[in-house]
């Protein structure tokens, strides 16, 4: 566990805030009286994040970045600086997805997502450090997700980048407790968000939406309460806690479960491919 803290007077960066759970976290942590800097590529939702935030008397700021503009995330240092005089907690919550098996799909998606969802995310936690050390019981909060725990079928990329944020934070933990900065993981499920409509691509044959259930107000309320306990991970929703249990303690069961279903979703390819298989059958080998 880290230090206990109270988002009212914090001053907050959140990436990603125009959308889903990025904005939800910024209008709830403004509500509470912390000092809201929000970040995102949109400057039209930008506008109309800060207008809904104003007419309740909260405190919020606005820059237009991406994070992975070196320039950009530079911007949203000055911009921390001079609107607050400093960060309290960083909140990484950008990050991109796409659906389809591995095979199917051309090599420079995989580097999209990996940009956005780890090397943004690591290099925006960089150059956010020299402040965050001289911050008010700082915290860096990682939005990862119940596929970086779990890998999922036709979701291996996005899988990978959230794996990958599961590592680093687990590592700069510890790296970074000598400085009293808490690192938190935030592992969403299915949650209801334009997330899958924002996708690079959608070729997954089976879709998952119908399972969303949390809802963006949901996960940034769990999200701001987990800061203010200061918890090392929380992973939303029942059945993602379930998942996530099952596949520590059950990871065999798990396999063959998932085989099992994409063995249903294929089962078209595989029977036509054990026809040919028998129609064609390989020669033995001569001598």
């Amino acid at each position: 566990m880290g230090h206990r803290r109270t988002i009212q007077g914090s001053r907050i960066l959140i990436t990603g805030a125009s959308q889903g759970i990025g904005r939800a976290l910024a209008v709830a942590a403004a509500r509470r009286g912390g000092k809201v800097l929000a970040a995102a590529r949109s400057a039209n939702l930008l506008r109309e994040l800060a207008d809904e935030v104003k007419t309740t008397g909260g405190t919020l700021e606005t820059i237009q970045a991406d994070v992975t503009s070196t320039q950009d995330r530079q911007a949203m240092v000055e911009a921390a600086k001079r609107a607050f005089g400093g960060l309290d907690v960083l909140i990484n919550n950008a990050g991109i997805g796409a659906t389809g098996h591995f095979a199917d799909v051309a090599p420079d998606r995989l580097r999209k997502i990996m940009e956005v969802n780890f090397f943004g995310l690591t290099e925006t936690t960089r150059v956010f450090l020299p402040l965050l050390k001289e911050g008010v019981r700082p915290a860096i909060v990682n939005i990862s997700s119940i596929a970086g725990r779990r890998g999922i079928p036709a979701r291996s990329e996005y899988s990978a980048s959230k794996f990958a944020v599961q590592g680093f934070s687990e590592a700069l933990r510890a790296e970074l407790y000598k400085d009293g900065i808490d690192v938190l993981i935030v592992n969403p499920g299915l949650t209801q968000t334009n997330f899958s409509k924002n996708m690079l691509e959608q070729k997954a044959k089976v879709q998952l939406d119908h399972l969303r259930g949390m809802t963006a107000e949901e996960a940034a309320l769990a999200t701001l309460k987990a800061i203010e306990r200061g918890s090392n991970e929380v992973t939303l929703t029942f059945k993602g806690r379930l998942l996530v249990f099952v596949s520590r303690f059950f990871s065999r069961l798990v396999d063959r479960i998932i085989r099992k279903r994409v063995r249903q979703v294929f089962k078209d390819e595989i029977e036509a491919r054990r026809r040919q298989q028998q129609d064609n059958p390989t020669p033995a080998p001569v001598g």
